[in-house]
């Protein structure tokens, strides 16, 4: 049934699939997409009612019905809520960033370096996911495999960093897998099961890329760049908790 933007699927409701790609999960559990408004979290929502394999299927994003705003602590603490009272919690992709938008671009040099803008690109790409985390982590199930994973970037690298520039999204991102790491460590004495990772998408022709990434072969789409995710969120195990993934699963430098 549905609540707010909660897109249930059960076994009473829609016939579920007997050959699923996300196989490493308990078929009983549910899937939550944060930022469920942007291209890649869109995508998501729909790559995973595709694959009928979680009874439940949820999207939240600014303007659904359980809003979240990442600057905004309270609501992310509501909406993981009622996620949890929704079913268990066993997959779970943070797939919101900030880049840049009419008044803020990606720094050249350090001579535009700006401090309100760089708290900005902070609070988003840092911030606003260690809070996320903060109330999600403890929800999920104490065994059996389960996932929170954010999206990363491989930008965010500092030993794949050779061109420079970026400052405030580099940083940021660079931030937000320290935070992923260190949660990992934590997560890992409640839930040994359970993993908290970074992932790289690639780059996907979405409107956060849209301004600097060059048309071609190495630009995907989003409902391909979805399958990517959810095939590498797959064979990844507890082993790999704390980790920074790539869309073909191959492990990022730090």
């Amino acid at each position: 049934m549905p609540v707010g933007n909660i897109l249930m699927t059960s076994p009473a409701t829609a016939e579920r699939s007997s050959d699923s790609k996300l196989g490493s999960f308990s078929r009983e559990g549910i899937a939550v997409v944060f930022g469920s408004g942007g291209g890649i979290g869109s995508a998501l929502v729909s790559s995973l009612l595709a694959e009928r394999h979680f009874k439940g299927v949820i999207g939240l994003s600014r303007t659904s019905a359980i809003p979240i705003d990442l600057l905004d602590e309270a609501s992310l603490e509501r909406a993981v809520e009622v996620a949890a009272a929704s079913g268990e919690i066993r997959l779970a992709i943070d797939g919101t960033g900030f880049l840049s938008n009419t008044d803020q671009r990606p720094e050249k040099s350090w001579r535009e370096l700006d401090p309100q803008r760089l708290a900005r690109a902070f609070a988003i790409n840092a911030t606003g996911p260690a809070l996320l985390m903060k109330h999600l982590l403890p929800r999920l199930p104490r065994s059996g495999k389960s996932v929170f994973a954010t999206l990363s970037a491989r930008v965010g690298s500092i030993g794949d960093n050779r061109l420079g520039g970026w400052y405030a999204y580099r940083a940021s991102k660079a931030a937000l897998n320290q935070i992923v790491h260190t949660a990992a460590i934590e997560l890992a004495r409640r839930a040994p099961d359970a993993l908290c990772i970074s992932v790289h998408p690639g780059t996907v022709a979405t409107p956060l890329s849209a301004s600097f990434a060059k048309p071609g072969p190495n630009v995907v789409a989003p409902d391909q760049a979805a399958q990517n995710l959810l095939t590498v969120l797959n064979r990844l195990g507890a082993a790999n908790s704390g980790g920074f993934f790539d869309w073909q699963g191959a492990e990022i430098p730090w």
